[in-house]
């Protein structure tokens, strides 16, 4: 696993509120969003290097598979883009073998991407993915889809 941080997602009450928030910063939304059903977007920042997602509270709980322990769900993950399906699954394997606990095994996902979660040993959580619409650069950089 390459030492890159590529996505901070948030877990928000309401994504337009969020993004009209950080909007009103300054910053400027992509116009790329994914969805699963055409009704839950999710709003993309460019930050120079890292990007912050803004993603529905419920949607985020529930792909992590932490609906039903809400108790422990902070509703932020941090995500690293992994360049291959294989090296999805190798940093999976490398998380619980340094002693992280996998809360959701890596599955092909609704965007045509593969991806997993694992805690680390605070119960932080990981997102480890790969997203074909994502490219990553020689440093590591993710370039969103226009």
């Amino acid at each position: 696993m390459e030492q890159r941080l590529s996505l901070i997602t948030l877990g928000v009450a309401d994504i337009a509120r969020g993004r009209a928030f950080y909007e009103a910063l300054g910053w400027r939304a992509s116009s790329f969003a994914a969805s699963a059903t055409g009704d839950a977007a999710v709003c993309f920042f460019d930050l120079g290097g890292v990007v912050l997602a803004l993603w529905g509270q419920a949607a985020l709980a529930k792909d992590v598979q932490a609906a039903n322990d809400v108790s422990t769900f902070r509703g932020v993950a941090l995500a690293y883009n992994a360049r291959s399906r294989a090296e999805v699954d190798s940093i999976m394997v490398d998380a619980q073998r340094a002693g992280g606990r996998i809360v959701k095994p890596a599955a092909d996902t609704f965007y045509g991407g593969y991806a997993g979660y694992f805690a680390d040993p605070d119960g932080h959580l990981w997102e480890i993915a790969w997203n074909p619409e994502f490219k990553i650069g020689a440093d590591g950089r993710i370039t969103l889809p226009a």
